[in-house]
């Protein structure tokens, strides 16, 4: 395990199994520390149970349908692990890998870089892939997370970062009154199996419109077809940009800790789940049973399906080419009760 503090005393936790962040503390506004991510205190259980708590999932996240594409003409069949679906890089994502640890201090800032090699037909994808994910805490109370990856040859490549945040604090009950910003005008609407239908669709006038601070829970159980077929959000939303680099995605507020959770990034996409599998047979950090929604997940990323769809952002990485990444999860508190 690597624990990296800064000034303020924010910690961060994080393993070498799936690169996994296993806890967060911040302050809420009365300067109460609190850990804000959902996980195990042992490493046996992320093991046992993991759904996918903290952890860097990858080859590529999200799901593709049927677990098969066409990349130059040779057309390749992944595991499948989520139905007649390929899911979060497989059987053995990289959540499941044991990645190598280098931590570093650089002029105030503390961090960790993890590596991790994924060999030629690993889960069925082609290439060697050398992947490095960096965790770094600041002084201004940000966790950026900076991936950098490179290929001997054409593949896939679709990292994200799926911690469960609860800023109440684990073990708090339900993220449902925790209110949301997405910097969306669209969405990607899925099918029965959740995969993208390949429409860019509006928010406006469903219950994906978070352009506006809304409660997550204040239309979770629209009557609304893309709800049932979610069972609440699962859903990646295409975030406001003008250009490339950094932007704004998300914004949380936990109106009763104070607590907020800006999130930045340079991906096209950033997916909204409110943790609907979670049903109570979990039992995390100092006994705490997870029952649905009690935490959301912001997964900045890729489309779904990105390669079985032209009209989506490419997810090809090639001989000579590097990926890179960042996303910025920035902690602070309001005095608004």
């Amino acid at each position: 395990m690597v624990t990296l503090t800064n000034v303020h005393g924010i910690e961060v936790r994080s393993l070498s199994y799936g690169a996994i962040i296993c806890s967060i503390r911040v302050p809420d506004r009365d300067g109460r520390f609190d850990d804000v991510v959902l996980g195990h205190e042992t490493f046996e259980g992320y093991i046992e149970r993991s759904s996918y708590f903290g952890a860097v999932v990858g080859r590529f996240a999200n799901r593709i349908a049927k677990g098969r594409f066409t990349l130059d003409g040779t057309t390749y069949q992944l595991a499948t692990n989520n139905g007649a679906n390929h899911l979060h890089g497989g059987v053995k994502g990289f959540d499941k890998k044991v990645w190598t640890a280098e931590p570093f201090e650089n002029g105030g800032n503390v961090g960790v870089i993890w590596g991790y090699t994924s060999r030629d037909g690993e889960e069925g994808y082609p290439g060697t892939l050398t992947a490095r994910v960096t965790y770094t805490l600041t002084a201004n109370d940000e966790v950026i997370v900076d991936y950098d990856a490179s290929t001997d040859k054409a593949t896939l490549i679709n990292l994200t970062q799926h911690t469960y945040f609860n800023l109440a604090g684990d073990g708090s009950g339900d993220i449902l009154g925790h209110e949301l910003t997405i910097d969306a005008d669209a969405f990607t609407p899925v099918d029965d199996a959740q995969i993208p239908t390949g429409e860019i669709a509006v928010v406006q006038g469903t219950p994906f419109d978070f352009r506006v601070a809304s409660t997550i829970g204040a239309r979770i159980d629209a009557d609304d077809e893309q709800i049932r077929r979610g069972r609440g959000y699962d859903h990646n939303f295409v975030i406001n940009r003008s250009s490339g680099g950094l932007v704004r995605a998300a914004l949380v507020v936990e109106p009763k800790s104070g607590r907020t959770l800006t999130v930045a990034t340079t991906e096209p996409g950033v997916q909204l789940y409110s943790g609907n599998s979670l049903d109570g047979t979990i039992a995390g950090k100092s006994g705490h049973v997870y029952g649905r929604q009690s935490g959301l997940c912001l997964e900045t990323q890729h489309f779904p399906d990105s390669p079985n769809h032209a009209n989506f952002p490419s997810t090809v990485l090639r001989l000579g080419e590097r990926f890179q990444s960042r996303t910025v999860f920035a902690f602070g508190v309001t005095s608004r009760q």
